[in-house]
């Protein structure tokens, strides 16, 4: 019997609180769960993005993967 293998998508929303998605299943059987709402849904592709696409739409959370905001945006060079 194989273990179901089981990851995580975990984000914060701008009051400071942590929401996690958990993808489980291998392949092209994989299952999403988010513990704050119960939103679930089966997932064939993409199943961490559209884990982060839930987390921002439902719950205004953002993983941070390169999108934090580190000051004004660069001048053009005008």
């Amino acid at each position: 019997m194989h273990a179901r293998a089981t990851s995580r998508v975990t984000a914060t929303d701008p009051d400071g609180h942590e929401h996690t998605v958990h993808v489980t299943g291998a392949g092209a059987r994989r299952t999403l769960r988010c513990e704050s709402c119960d939103w679930t849904r089966a997932a064939q592709f993409l199943p961490w993005l559209k884990a982060e696409e839930h987390l921002a739409e439902a719950h205004e959370a953002s993983a941070g993967t390169g999108s934090a905001d580190t000051g004004p945006a660069p001048a053009s060079g005008t």
